[in-house]
């Protein structure tokens, strides 16, 4: 806590104690109950009570006050006939009660994407049924078909799988690496083999938040974003269990807020990293609460815990671009961000080498951005994806096929990954589709709910997600 924050705190402590004891004073020495206090209003420097209004009279029955050293438990002095609320067993119709209808979205929901060359496949992750799925890559769904089915799923409890966000596949051996971003802060790595409800081959310990993968393989190093704490994490590629990253990028001077996607470009040394926008500043410092312990690793993000109150703030939605190696709080080399680049919640991004290209998966703009890498602050796209012809519907994942000159873009909005050439422009057909639902079935879009309210007036649900 700096010495600022301490001092701030202080004196509004301060304020307060006197405020409430110049309060009480004024109605110990006021006007009797019910009467309206008129102190002098005359400036004095200090607090003063201006008028109090009594609490209305509590008619009714009241529940007899039992104090905490009584003898009898708070349930005891409930009447013995009135119906006890703290087993189910008591009320079979209640614990077995079905609800009245269900708002479930039952099929698969794609995320993220990632084509093994090598085996001719592609691989998505599903966020909405925690699966993961293995289709050939030229599949293509009929227009009258309901879905095509996966080749190899894998899913279930074993799998270790929730809320995947984050897709690679290793060139060599075909292995799947797949990011959880809540509720299981776990990276898991499946064969390419792997089918069913399996174990991970192993699984890496990862903050709370992680969202975007990208994997240097001269360097054998794994990039991951964190999206809650606004940094970027980087670890061996074949680290396992608890391991700790070996290098940490977080601070208000990087510009990451709210990283999604990453994409590395080892042969110039940089990394580029979309970015929603929300942030707020953390600090550690010596003299910190005790309930706020210190991260136990080596290079492990400061977490919502050690937020600075009052720092947080929305910046635009950006692309920042860094140095491949950079740590600390280091500012970005370069950022892209301004109204004429038309990004809305970038998510997934890509990097084509041969083109020096970035792809954009614009999730709320529904469309796909594509700049040029060398691209700085308010930058138009060189090529823009979007409308009804596309299929275009809440992109998220996106991958750059250099070998087969494709873009596949996984749409969060209509339950397909759609595919174009790298080329594409403007409202283009798709050249194939795989479905995971009815063609022009809308996704319900329920990820992760939090919280529902009901709107009397409009007779809607309300459910943030």
């Amino acid at each position: 806590m700096t010495n600022r924050f301490r001092a701030r705190r202080a004196a509004i402590s301060t304020g307060l104690v006197l405020a409430l004891g110049a309060a009480v004073g004024a109605v110990l020495t006021s006007a009797p109950i019910g009467e309206q206090a008129t102190p002098s209003r005359r400036p004095t420097g200090e607090p003063q009570m201006v008028s109090y209004a009594p609490l209305p009279a509590m008619d009714g029955a009241m529940c007899e006050w039992v104090p905490a050293s009584a003898g009898s438990t708070l349930s005891a002095a409930f009447p013995q006939d009135s119906p006890d609320y703290s087993t189910a067993q008591t009320q079979p119709q209640t614990a077995t009660r079905e609800p009245l209808r269900v708002v479930r979205d039952n099929t698969f929901s794609f995320s993220s994407v990632a084509v093994d060359v090598a085996r001719n496949e592609v691989v998505m992750t599903d966020e909405n049924l925690f699966s993961i799925l293995v289709y050939d890559r030229t599949t293509n769904t009929p227009p009258t078909a309901t879905m095509s089915e996966p080749k190899r799923m894998i899913s279930g409890l074993a799998t270790e799988i929730e809320f995947q966000c984050g897709l690679y596949i290793d060139p060599g051996s075909g292995d799947i690496f797949a990011v959880n971003n809540d509720t299981i802060d776990k990276l898991v790595i499946f064969s390419r083999e792997a089918r069913g409800n399996v174990p991970p081959d192993r699984h890496l310990e990862t903050p709370h938040g992680t969202f975007g993968i990208a994997v240097a393989e001269e360097a054998q190093e794994m990039f991951l974003t964190v999206q809650h704490d606004s940094a970027v994490v980087v670890y061996n590629k074949m680290a396992d269990g608890e391991e700790a990253p070996i290098r940490l990028l977080q601070g208000s001077r990087t510009r990451l807020a709210d990283p999604h996607g990453i994409a590395v470009d080892e042969e110039n040394g940089l990394m580029f990293i979309t970015n929603h926008g929300s942030v707020h500043d953390v600090s550690e410092d010596d003299d910190q609460d005790p309930s706020r312990p210190a991260e136990s690793r080596p290079n492990w993000p400061l977490s919502r815990r050690y937020a600075v109150p009052g720092s947080g703030q929305l910046l635009p939605p950006a692309i920042t671009v860094h140095d491949i190696n950079a740590s600390g709080d280091t500012p970005p080399l370069r950022v892209i961000e301004g109204p004429k680049t038309q990004m809305n919640w970038p998510t997934g991004i890509a990097f084509d080498p041969e083109r020096n290209e970035l792809f954009v998966a614009n999730d709320a703009g529904d469309s796909v951005l594509v700049f040029d890498a060398d691209a700085a602050g308010d930058a138009v796209p060189i090529r823009v994806l979007k409308g009804p012809r596309s299929k275009i519907k809440n992109p998220t994942g996106i991958f750059v096929d250099v070998q087969n000159d494709e873009l596949w873009v996984t749409n969060f909005g209509n339950h397909s990954a759609t595919v174009y050439r790298r080329s594409a422009d403007g409202d283009p057909e798709p050249l194939r589709v795989i479905r995971a639902a009815p063609s022009g079935k809308s996704a319900l879009m329920i990820g992760n709910p939090g919280a529902i309210a009901y709107d009397t007036m409009r007779e809607e649900v309300l459910v943030p997600n």
